[in-house]
Parts: C-alpha cells; structure tokens; sequence
C-alpha cells in the first residue's frame, strides 16, 4: 500500500478484459508472480479506441502505464488506473486455444508452447527455477564444487544399456533412398564405428556420477546438475527420456555421510520454496493438492525413518497386502511397495532404506562384508517414492574389477574409472536425484511430464 499514487508501466500478456458501460477492467500478468494486476480503463484513456475496437483480447501483449489506486473490489488491494495503453502483439480470439474454463494437462501438452501462461505451469516454472537456486545455493554453501560432466560418453554408468546412440554414420549417408545401405560395416557384417564421428560407438549420457568420481578422487566434494537420458520404452506418469539429475559426490565418505547429505539437501530446498514462494505453494495447496504444505512442513521438521531392506521387506510381507508385483528378498522395490511404506507404514514421513541386495544393484557399489549387500541407500517420500537413490562407492580395485567380471562389462572401457583405485583411492559417496520428480514432490503435479518444460517421452519429442 505504500506504493499508492505511484506511477506504473506493467508489460505484460491480457489474462481477461470485462467491458462494462462505465469502465473497462483488464487483468494483466507478466509472468514474475501468479497474481494479475487489475487494470482499471475509463473511455477518456488514451489507448480506449483499441478496447472497443475488440484487439484487447486473451493473450493479447500489452504495455500499459498507469497510477497506483486502492481497489473499490475485495479481490485485491490496489489496482492501476490506466492513463496509456499500448498494443505490442495482436492475439486472435478465435484462435486462442487458452480459454477461461480449465483445459486439461493431457490437452495442454499438445501446446508446451503456451501453457506457461496458465496459472498451473506457471506456478510450476517458478517453484522449478527456486529448487535449482536453492540446489545450487545448497551445495555452494557447503563447499561443493560444481562439475560440468558429458552429455556425450562411451560409458554406460548403470550397465543398462538403455542408451540413445549418438552417431553421424546415418546423417553422413547421404539423400539416397535408404540410407541404411550406406552405413559402413566390418568384414563380420558388424557396423564399422571405427569410421564414426568418435571412432567408436557413443551415447547420451545416463548419469554424471564416473564423471563426477573423477573429481572428488581431487577436489573432495563435488557435485553435477545437468540433462541425462534414458531410452526406456516406459510411457508412464513417472518416467520420461530426457530429465535433470543432481549428483553430488564425496570424497572422504561412507553411506552414513551420503545419508545425511541427502537429508539436509532435501530439507533445505523444501524449505527455501516454503519460504520463498509462498503465493505459488498456497495455489498448489488449493488447487493442486490439499494439504501438501503440511505435508512439506513434514520433510522439514521431522526426522526420517531409517530401515535396511531386509526389514523393508519384513515390513511388506507383515502388511498382508496384495501388491501387483511380488514382495521377495533379492526383489527390487517397486513403486508401490516404496509408498506404501512411506504413506501408510510410516504415516506420510520420508524413509531412507538401506543395504541393498548386490544383484539388483550397479557395479560401482560398495560390498558389504556379508557379502550379499551392498552399501546403497533409497530416500522415499510420499506420493513419489523413490527420489533419491545413492551408495558407497566401491573404492577397493580388485573388488571392481571382479564385479565387472560378473556383470561381463568390458574393463577397458573402464580402464580411467579404474584408474581412480590405483592411484590415491579413498572411500567416496554419493547420490542422484531426478529434478523432475523433486518438482512433482513440491508442486503435487501427478505426472512427472507437468514438471518440466518440454517433455520428451516415447513417440513424442515435439517443440
């Protein structure tokens, strides 16, 4: 209120335009917060021809200058009465495919090029851009150093092989009418990658963690925060191929130090958006998901549970549910499972499960000295399940090399990651978080599609 009788020039886009005898109301939005400006126009205004020539329409782009005055309304405190009002962008009202009822995110997806004007993405977008601030803010405060890790590599981290392949043989082919033809190959009948860009076969990175590796074996702590794909054939409302990961690695670490690292990274970035985006927090409260600050609030305050995966499992088969997939020790979890012990077994609070069976984990984690686990740990949360997955790493070199020995995954191809445990190794942990399902967590969005920009998932890479 201490801004009244301020002038104002707002530049934004027409969210609605209400033309009544006397006066015009125009609610204005340029993006920084969810709340419209209320424009208030009288016929006298210069700029008025354009109302009643119809080009004040939804999603119309304007600029409008105007004094600060106390809102005669109940919805807002001020509003700006309009002395000037400027036309930038034309928007036809026919063709608009944003209208004032509420259209559909299945609907919305077909138009990722507009739908940040609604108050859901647009309430998403923010509270995304705060956690990255607050991941970044996180880890600077605490000594991590930021790693710039390959979108491009000749490695696979999780030894799934569900890799984009990257390759210039097909576009080097030429215009013919099936180019495959033309792709050089072996006497074997084996395509010649040799004759590839990079000389051998190379892929869209799966995870930044061997590269990150490299340099907390120099610099102790450290951390990724970039693009990774996968190229699963999952068309579901958790999964998508192309997603951000946060991946911090510790030097000098056991599990015990990669637990509390992920606790505290969680607790405060919940806390920064609760703090700092409050507007967009009470819209999802409303409208999004009843209830979900309390249960944020939660993550914050409380303490997390921690179990191994042998009680998990004890846990399970106790509850006598009839889950979709089998409960059995040596089973991976699987979403449900993982909520029902975060939601109902543990009444909404987050869950840290802890010592894996080795065979259903990658090779880069730490033996146990019972020799069936591996020092790995899961940070469940409500409504999500599984958000973190992180271990100790394996820093003793003929324990690698026999792992990979088991899982016939070339060591040449690892000879550099070797490397690490030849020279200087230290016990080192770390962990990964997929941004995407971080954003779903925080906003209550249901499929994971809604929590970044421009999804790209099976049949579907558009804009």
């Amino acid at each position: 209120m201490d801004r009244l009788g301020e002038v104002l020039v707002v530049r934004g886009w027409i969210r609605t335009c209400r033309v009544q005898s006397t006066v015009t109301f125009i609610e204005i939005n340029d993006g920084s917060c969810l709340s419209n400006m209320q424009c208030v126009m009288s016929s006298d205004a210069e700029g008025y021809d354009l109302v009643e020539s119809g080009f004040i329409t939804t999603g119309t782009s304007v600029l409008i200058e105007g004094t600060v005055v106390s809102s005669q309304g109940s919805k807002q405190k001020v509003e700006l009465k309009v002395a000037t009002l400027i036309l930038i962008g034309k928007s036809d009202p026919s063709a608009y495919p944003i209208q004032k009822k509420r259209a559909t995110r299945e609907f919305l997806r077909t138009i990722a090029h507009l739908r940040p004007r609604t108050n859901t993405f647009g309430a998403v977008t923010r509270v995304r851009n705060a956690l990255a601030y607050a991941t970044h803010k996180f880890f600077q405060e605490n000594g991590f150093v930021w790693i710039s890790s390959p979108i491009i590599t000749a490695s696979d981290c999780e030894g799934a092989g569900e890799q984009f392949c990257v390759t210039t043989l097909i576009s080097n082919a030429g215009e013919s009418d099936c180019p495959l033809n033309s792709i050089p190959t072996t006497m074997e009948g084996n395509v010649d990658w040799s004759q590839d860009f990079f000389g051998k076969p190379a892929f869209l990175t799966v995870s930044g963690q061997l590269n990150a590796e490299t340099y907390a074996s120099a610099l102790s702590d450290v951390y990724t925060f970039g693009p990774t794909f996968r190229a699963e054939n999952s068309n579901t409302a958790r999964h998508l191929a192309e997603f951000w990961m946060i991946e911090p690695e510790l030097a000098f670490a056991d599990l015990n130090d990669d637990m509390a690292c992920a606790t505290a990274y969680l607790q405060y970035v919940v806390k920064y958006i609760l703090e700092n985006c409050k507007e967009d927090m009470d819209f999802f409260n409303t409208w999004i998901e009843k209830g979900i600050i309390n249960r944020l609030k939660d993550v914050v305050e409380k303490d997390f549970i921690q179990l191994t995966y042998s009680d998990a499992v004890k846990l399970l088969l106790k509850s006598k549910r009839k889950f979709e997939f089998p409960v059995k020790w040596g089973l991976d979890l699987q979403s449900e499972h993982e909520r029902y012990i975060t939601e109902i077994a543990f009444g909404g609070r987050p869950v840290i499960i802890r010592d894996y069976p080795k065979e259903i984990k990658a090779f880069y984690m730490r033996q146990n000295d019972d020799g069936k686990t591996v020092a790995a740990m899961d940070l469940l949360v409500p409504r999500v399940g599984e958000l973190i997955g992180g271990s100790q790493r394996e820093e003793r070199l003929d324990y690698l090399e026999s792992r990979l020995d088991e899982l016939k995954l070339s060591k040449d191809s690892y000879w550099w990651y070797l490397d690490l445990r030849r020279f200087g190794s230290v016990p080192h942990a770390g962990f990964g978080l997929g941004f995407e399902r971080l954003v779903q967590f925080a906003t209550g969005i249901e499929n994971i599609r809604d929590a970044i920009p421009f999804p790209r998932s099976p049949g579907s890479a558009d804009f």
